[in-house]
């Protein structure tokens, strides 16, 4: 084989290696991201970078109340009223992509998807209930520190449903503006992404982030 041809099918194959390796860590381990709305205030700002640990989906681990997460977006930002089911408050997934090349994009790429980033409040079987502005689980009232001194939750569609199997609801910090299971339900624990591991910018944060 011409040398110069060797070295160039050498090159290519190192390339196509290193971009396999790199999405698999990207999959199934971790990846880098970038906060890019508002609805996690003050705990999250836009800008701000973070690593998410993806490991814990690969290995079905457990998630846990107060936890971080980023997970696919639902159909439906708000639950549309003619679909508004009290006794299974889920969020929707209709729009899913098909085909290889589309599913390829989609969840692997991730170039087509949207994502949320918000903070786990129930889990399955959680009775969660919204009232004059405080989150009760199962009765009592949430300790919060994590949101702003005057931060008030206000109720919306979902303030007051149990939480079913599998599904986990979830809401941003920023209560006043973010869309959230209040709005759409709760969330298949199937379309959780991963659960954020620490924030490495600005460098002045640097860190895991507190519950």
């Amino acid at each position: 084989m011409n040398p110069k041809l060797k070295n160039a099918l050498e090159w290519i194959y190192c390339i196509v290696i290193a971009i396999i390796i790199a999405l698999a860590v990207k999959y199934f381990i971790g990846t880098p991201t970038v906060v890019k709305q508002s609805s996690m205030n003050t705990t999250l700002k836009e800008g701000q970078r973070l690593w998410l640990n993806r490991w814990v989906r690969t290995v079905k681990g457990e998630y846990e109340i107060g936890d971080i997460i980023t997970f696919e977006a639902p159909s439906s930002a708000t639950m549309p009223l003619a679909r508004i089911d009290f006794n299974n408050p889920v969020a929707l997934y209709e729009d899913q992509p098909k085909g290889i090349f589309n599913k390829f994009m989609y969840y692997v790429l991730e170039t087509t998807k949207t994502s949320y980033i918000k903070r786990i409040i129930g889990k399955e079987g959680d009775h969660i209930k919204i009232e004059n502005g405080k989150v009760y689980r199962n009765g009592d009232e949430l300790e919060e520190s994590y949101l702003a001194e005057d931060m008030e939750t206000e109720g919306k569609i979902f303030s007051d449903i149990i939480v079913p199997d599998d599904y986990v609801f979830v809401m941003g910090d920023n209560r006043t503006a973010s869309v959230d299971s209040r709005d759409f339900g709760c969330i298949p624990i199937s379309k959780i992404e991963s659960r954020v591991a620490f924030r490495f910018w600005p460098l002045n944060k640097f860190g895991k982030v507190d519950k």
